[in-house]
């Protein structure tokens, strides 16, 4: 399975109970409803990055929901947490970029994006052959990278928080969230296996007829092939 699409959001959430807060958290990153599955760090070849407002739009209550997620939660009054998801993509898009994960605490939410940052930019680096100096600064190899003509984009993700001063349990989180996948192909020409049988094209509803076996279904309005799903055998 390969996801097509991949959309990125934040929350934070304060309750008493630790659980609570990271379900508030959830649904302050629109999230909540999914059942999620947490994957590794990568950003798939050909994917498309949406917004938030399209993706939230592709879930559904109860769905296996595949991400990538940083968190971090504590109940210690006034104590800064953060967590970021980083992200780079190639120019060639047939490739595949990278995600990263980071939370931290006492760090301000432009260190950790950039922090997150660099680590994805920097895994993508690598896999690409891009020489660089690992000791100089981010924003100086920032430059380097996308200089190089193979890196596209990168970008971050962060959400940060001061934890609730009467102690209740603060949680901050960052998601990639995976959406559309690229399973097994399930269907299969839909051919006649008879003079003049029928068939229905699943775009336009309209009712085609064959003219001879073995000829596969076509629609004159849809400009296209019919294809149906495989049958399957029980065994």
């Amino acid at each position: 399975m390969i996801p097509k699409k991949l959309f990125l959001t934040k929350g934070v959430g304060i309750h008493k109970d630790k659980l609570a807060s990271f379900e508030l958290a959830l649904r302050n990153a629109g999230i909540e409803k999914c059942n999620l599955v947490y994957v590794s760090s990568i950003f798939p070849p050909n994917a498309k990055l949406i917004s938030k407002g399209q993706g939230v739009k592709h879930i559904n209550a109860g769905e296996i929901t595949y991400c990538v997620m940083a968190r971090a939660e504590s109940n210690e009054p006034h104590r800064l947490i953060s967590a970021s998801i980083g992200l780079a993509t190639p120019k060639d898009n047939s490739h595949y970029g990278y995600l990263s994960e980071h939370h931290t605490f006492g760090e301000t939410a432009n260190k950790t994006g950039d922090y997150a940052e660099d680590l994805a930019a920097t895994m993508l680096a690598t896999t690409l052959g891009i020489e660089f100096n690992p000791d100089t600064a981010w924003h100086e190899r920032e430059q380097v990278y996308k200089s190089s003509g193979n890196i596209f984009k990168t970008t971050n993700i962060t959400q940060s928080a001061e934890c609730n001063k009467e102690g209740k349990w603060t949680t901050v989180i960052a998601v990639a969230v995976l959406l559309e996948w690229m399973g097994i192909d399930e269907t299969e020409p839909y051919i006649a296996t008879e003079e003049n049988e029928m068939a229905e094209c699943e775009r336009c509803k309209k009712m085609i007829t064959s003219k001879r076996v073995g000829e596969q279904f076509y629609c004159n309005e849809c400009h296209k092939y019919l294809r149906r799903r495989k049958p399957c055998y029980i065994l």
